[in-house]
Protein backbone atom coordinates (compact mmCIF):
# COMPACT_ATOMS: atom_id res chain seq x y z
CA UNK A 1 0.00 0.00 0.00
CA UNK A 2 1.88 3.32 -0.63
CA UNK A 3 1.47 6.23 1.61
CA UNK A 4 -1.13 8.97 1.57
CA UNK A 5 1.08 12.09 0.23
CA UNK A 6 1.56 14.82 2.16
CA UNK A 7 -0.77 17.48 1.83
CA UNK A 8 0.95 20.56 0.32
CA UNK A 9 -0.34 24.48 0.87
CA UNK A 10 -2.32 26.05 -1.79
CA UNK A 11 0.07 27.92 -4.54
CA UNK A 12 0.06 31.58 -3.21
CA UNK A 13 -1.52 33.87 -5.02
CA UNK A 14 -0.65 37.35 -5.96
CA UNK A 15 0.31 40.29 -3.51
CA UNK A 16 -2.31 43.26 -3.61
CA UNK A 17 -0.04 46.18 -4.14
CA UNK A 18 -0.24 49.12 -1.39
CA UNK A 19 -3.12 51.07 -1.71
CA UNK A 20 -2.82 54.90 -0.78
CA UNK A 21 -3.83 56.88 2.13
CA UNK A 22 -6.11 59.21 1.57
CA UNK A 23 -6.54 62.17 4.99
CA UNK A 24 -9.19 64.74 5.13
CA UNK A 25 -8.28 68.19 6.60
CA UNK A 26 -4.81 67.71 6.22
CA UNK A 27 -3.38 70.92 5.14
CA UNK A 28 -2.39 72.51 8.78
CA UNK A 29 -3.01 70.86 11.80
CA UNK A 30 -3.56 67.56 12.95
CA UNK A 31 -4.24 66.17 9.26
CA UNK A 32 -0.66 67.97 8.12
CA UNK A 33 1.08 65.94 10.73
CA UNK A 34 -0.52 62.36 10.04
CA UNK A 35 -0.11 63.12 6.22
CA UNK A 36 3.11 63.14 7.36
CA UNK A 37 3.99 60.11 9.43
CA UNK A 38 1.96 57.95 6.68
CA UNK A 39 4.38 59.51 4.21
CA UNK A 40 7.26 58.74 6.28
CA UNK A 41 5.85 55.08 6.48
CA UNK A 42 5.66 54.52 2.50
CA UNK A 43 2.25 55.23 1.94
CA UNK A 44 1.27 57.68 -0.61
CA UNK A 45 -0.34 60.07 0.68
CA UNK A 46 -3.63 62.32 -0.65
CA UNK A 47 -3.31 65.49 0.89
CA UNK A 48 -7.09 66.79 0.98
CA UNK A 49 -7.91 70.39 1.70
CA UNK A 50 -10.83 72.55 1.25
CA UNK A 51 -10.08 75.09 -1.36
CA UNK A 52 -9.05 77.91 0.41
CA UNK A 53 -6.40 75.91 1.68
CA UNK A 54 -4.84 75.42 -1.54
CA UNK A 55 -1.15 76.76 -0.69
CA UNK A 56 -1.00 75.24 3.17
CA UNK A 57 -1.60 71.78 1.04
CA UNK A 58 0.88 72.69 -1.46
CA UNK A 59 3.19 72.77 1.49
CA UNK A 60 2.47 69.82 3.16
CA UNK A 61 2.59 68.08 -0.39
CA UNK A 62 6.16 69.84 -0.63
CA UNK A 63 7.84 68.73 2.88
CA UNK A 64 6.67 65.03 1.83
CA UNK A 65 8.25 65.18 -1.23
CA UNK A 66 11.48 66.81 0.39
CA UNK A 67 11.37 63.92 2.66
CA UNK A 68 11.36 61.52 0.38
CA UNK A 69 7.94 60.43 0.31
CA UNK A 70 4.72 60.23 -2.14
CA UNK A 71 2.15 62.78 -1.87
CA UNK A 72 -0.68 64.69 -4.32
CA UNK A 73 -3.19 67.65 -3.14
CA UNK A 74 -6.62 67.25 -3.57
CA UNK A 75 -8.86 69.91 -3.04
CA UNK A 76 -12.58 68.87 -1.88
CA UNK A 77 -14.80 69.61 0.77
CA UNK A 78 -15.66 66.35 2.65
CA UNK A 79 -19.08 66.74 3.60
CA UNK A 80 -20.01 67.35 0.27
CA UNK A 81 -21.34 63.56 -1.35
CA UNK A 82 -20.81 64.54 -5.04
CA UNK A 83 -16.97 66.13 -4.04
CA UNK A 84 -16.32 62.96 -1.88
CA UNK A 85 -16.95 60.58 -4.47
CA UNK A 86 -14.84 62.58 -7.07
CA UNK A 87 -11.68 62.99 -4.83
CA UNK A 88 -11.59 58.97 -4.12
CA UNK A 89 -11.60 58.52 -7.83
CA UNK A 90 -8.99 60.89 -8.23
CA UNK A 91 -6.42 59.75 -5.47
CA UNK A 92 -6.97 56.00 -6.87
CA UNK A 93 -6.49 57.19 -10.16
CA UNK A 94 -3.26 59.71 -9.44
CA UNK A 95 -2.05 57.66 -6.76
CA UNK A 96 -3.36 53.97 -5.91
CA UNK A 97 -7.07 53.33 -4.81
CA UNK A 98 -7.49 53.79 -1.23
CA UNK A 99 -6.34 51.28 1.53
CA UNK A 100 -5.60 53.68 4.42
CA UNK A 101 -8.62 56.37 5.21
CA UNK A 102 -8.18 59.03 8.02
CA UNK A 103 -11.47 60.98 8.56
CA UNK A 104 -9.79 64.20 10.37
CA UNK A 105 -11.84 67.21 8.43
CA UNK A 106 -12.76 69.37 11.25
CA UNK A 107 -14.90 72.64 11.48
CA UNK A 108 -15.58 75.65 13.60
CA UNK A 109 -16.43 74.07 17.51
CA UNK A 110 -17.98 77.25 19.29
CA UNK A 111 -18.81 77.32 22.72
CA UNK A 112 -22.89 77.32 23.42
CA UNK A 113 -24.86 77.51 26.42
CA UNK A 114 -27.21 74.82 27.04
CA UNK A 115 -29.35 77.93 26.94
CA UNK A 116 -28.60 78.81 23.33
CA UNK A 117 -28.50 75.79 21.86
CA UNK A 118 -30.64 74.83 18.81
CA UNK A 119 -31.01 72.25 16.27
CA UNK A 120 -28.51 73.65 13.65
CA UNK A 121 -25.53 73.76 16.08
CA UNK A 122 -26.09 69.88 16.36
CA UNK A 123 -26.27 69.72 12.68
CA UNK A 124 -23.08 71.68 12.39
CA UNK A 125 -21.44 69.03 14.46
CA UNK A 126 -22.88 66.38 12.80
CA UNK A 127 -21.76 67.47 9.16
CA UNK A 128 -18.50 66.87 9.96
CA UNK A 129 -18.66 64.27 12.18
CA UNK A 130 -21.51 61.57 11.08
CA UNK A 131 -21.66 62.68 7.71
CA UNK A 132 -18.25 63.35 6.65
CA UNK A 133 -17.02 60.11 7.87
CA UNK A 134 -20.63 58.05 6.33
CA UNK A 135 -19.84 59.83 2.57
CA UNK A 136 -16.23 58.58 2.72
CA UNK A 137 -16.81 54.95 4.17
CA UNK A 138 -18.70 54.42 1.34
CA UNK A 139 -16.75 55.91 -1.62
CA UNK A 140 -13.78 54.25 -0.43
CA UNK A 141 -15.65 50.25 0.59
CA UNK A 142 -15.82 49.25 -3.20
CA UNK A 143 -12.31 49.58 -3.49
CA UNK A 144 -10.99 47.92 -0.24
CA UNK A 145 -13.45 45.40 -0.67
CA UNK A 146 -11.92 44.65 -4.15
CA UNK A 147 -8.44 44.90 -2.26
CA UNK A 148 -9.52 42.45 0.51
CA UNK A 149 -7.60 44.77 2.82
CA UNK A 150 -8.49 48.36 4.35
CA UNK A 151 -7.90 50.82 7.33
CA UNK A 152 -10.26 53.34 8.27
CA UNK A 153 -9.35 55.66 11.04
CA UNK A 154 -11.38 58.29 12.56
CA UNK A 155 -9.98 61.79 14.09
CA UNK A 156 -12.50 61.60 17.55
CA UNK A 157 -12.24 63.60 20.76
CA UNK A 158 -11.92 63.34 24.09
CA UNK A 159 -14.62 65.93 24.39
CA UNK A 160 -17.33 63.62 25.71
CA UNK A 161 -15.14 62.36 28.52
CA UNK A 162 -14.65 65.89 29.80
CA UNK A 163 -18.04 66.84 29.76
CA UNK A 164 -17.01 70.28 29.39
CA UNK A 165 -19.65 72.97 30.09
CA UNK A 166 -21.23 74.40 26.31
CA UNK A 167 -19.88 71.79 24.66
CA UNK A 168 -23.30 69.59 23.91
CA UNK A 169 -23.46 69.52 20.04
CA UNK A 170 -19.35 69.12 19.65
CA UNK A 171 -19.46 66.48 22.48
CA UNK A 172 -22.51 64.83 20.96
CA UNK A 173 -21.65 64.62 17.35
CA UNK A 174 -17.50 62.60 18.99
CA UNK A 175 -19.99 60.53 21.28
CA UNK A 176 -22.07 59.47 17.63
CA UNK A 177 -18.80 59.30 15.72
CA UNK A 178 -17.51 56.59 18.38
CA UNK A 179 -20.41 54.81 17.96
CA UNK A 180 -20.41 55.17 14.00
CA UNK A 181 -16.45 53.44 14.35
CA UNK A 182 -17.92 50.71 17.00
CA UNK A 183 -20.83 49.46 14.48
CA UNK A 184 -18.81 49.73 11.17
CA UNK A 185 -15.60 47.47 12.78
CA UNK A 186 -18.43 44.57 13.02
CA UNK A 187 -19.78 44.77 9.61
CA UNK A 188 -16.56 45.35 7.58
CA UNK A 189 -14.30 43.30 9.49
CA UNK A 190 -15.27 39.98 7.45
CA UNK A 191 -13.84 41.76 4.20
CA UNK A 192 -10.60 42.06 5.92
CA UNK A 193 -11.18 46.40 6.82
CA UNK A 194 -10.71 47.39 10.16
CA UNK A 195 -12.21 50.47 11.84
CA UNK A 196 -10.92 52.64 14.92
CA UNK A 197 -10.70 55.99 16.31
CA UNK A 198 -8.36 58.14 17.77
CA UNK A 199 -9.53 60.38 20.61
CA UNK A 200 -6.50 63.42 20.91
CA UNK A 201 -7.13 65.80 23.85
CA UNK A 202 -6.19 69.16 23.29
CA UNK A 203 -3.63 69.00 21.33
CA UNK A 204 -2.21 72.87 20.59
CA UNK A 205 -2.26 73.38 16.72
CA UNK A 206 -2.47 77.12 14.50
CA UNK A 207 -6.24 77.61 15.26
CA UNK A 208 -5.18 77.77 19.03
CA UNK A 209 -2.35 80.48 18.63
CA UNK A 210 -4.84 83.02 20.85
CA UNK A 211 -5.30 80.44 23.59
CA UNK A 212 -3.95 82.31 27.15
CA UNK A 213 -0.41 81.42 28.43
CA UNK A 214 -2.57 80.44 31.85
CA UNK A 215 -4.78 78.10 30.00
CA UNK A 216 -1.67 75.86 28.39
CA UNK A 217 -0.15 75.55 31.70
CA UNK A 218 -3.38 74.94 33.70
CA UNK A 219 -3.92 71.77 31.34
CA UNK A 220 -0.20 70.77 31.27
CA UNK A 221 -0.77 70.85 35.21
CA UNK A 222 -3.63 68.58 35.21
CA UNK A 223 -2.17 66.22 32.59
CA UNK A 224 -0.20 62.82 34.40
CA UNK A 225 2.05 63.29 31.66
CA UNK A 226 3.01 66.60 32.77
CA UNK A 227 2.97 67.98 29.26
CA UNK A 228 0.69 69.24 26.29
CA UNK A 229 0.31 66.37 23.17
CA UNK A 230 2.01 66.86 20.05
CA UNK A 231 0.37 66.76 16.63
CA UNK A 232 3.05 63.89 16.54
CA UNK A 233 1.48 62.05 19.20
CA UNK A 234 -1.85 61.08 17.46
CA UNK A 235 -0.06 60.81 13.95
CA UNK A 236 2.06 57.95 15.46
CA UNK A 237 -1.31 56.25 16.92
CA UNK A 238 -2.60 56.96 13.36
CA UNK A 239 0.24 55.48 11.91
CA UNK A 240 0.10 52.42 13.91
CA UNK A 241 -3.62 51.52 13.30
CA UNK A 242 -2.86 51.97 9.77
CA UNK A 243 -0.06 49.29 9.85
CA UNK A 244 -0.04 45.45 9.45
CA UNK A 245 0.95 45.57 13.51
CA UNK A 246 -3.03 46.50 13.76
CA UNK A 247 -4.27 44.02 11.59
CA UNK A 248 -6.75 42.33 14.40
CA UNK A 249 -7.54 45.54 16.45
CA UNK A 250 -11.16 46.99 15.22
CA UNK A 251 -13.77 48.49 17.08
CA UNK A 252 -11.28 50.42 19.12
CA UNK A 253 -10.94 53.51 20.57
CA UNK A 254 -6.94 55.16 21.41
CA UNK A 255 -6.90 57.86 23.63
CA UNK A 256 -4.34 60.26 23.17
CA UNK A 257 -4.26 62.86 25.70
CA UNK A 258 -1.42 61.89 28.79
CA UNK A 259 -4.07 60.55 30.89
CA UNK A 260 -5.89 63.86 31.43
CA UNK A 261 -9.20 61.93 31.83
CA UNK A 262 -7.91 59.30 34.20
CA UNK A 263 -10.37 59.07 36.77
Amino acid sequence: MEPTPAPTDPAPTESVPRGSALVTGASRGLGAAIARRLAADGWPVAVNHPADAAEDARRVVAGIRRAGGTAEAFAADATDEAEVGDLVARAAARLAPVEVLVANATGPQPFVAVEDLTWQDHLDQLVFFVKSPTLLVRAVLPGMKARGRGRVVQIGSDIADRALPATSAYAAAKAAQFGLTRVWSRELGRHGITVNLVAPGWIPVERHAGVPAAEHAAYRAATPMGRAGTPGDVAAAVSYLASDAAGFVTGERITVNGGHTLA
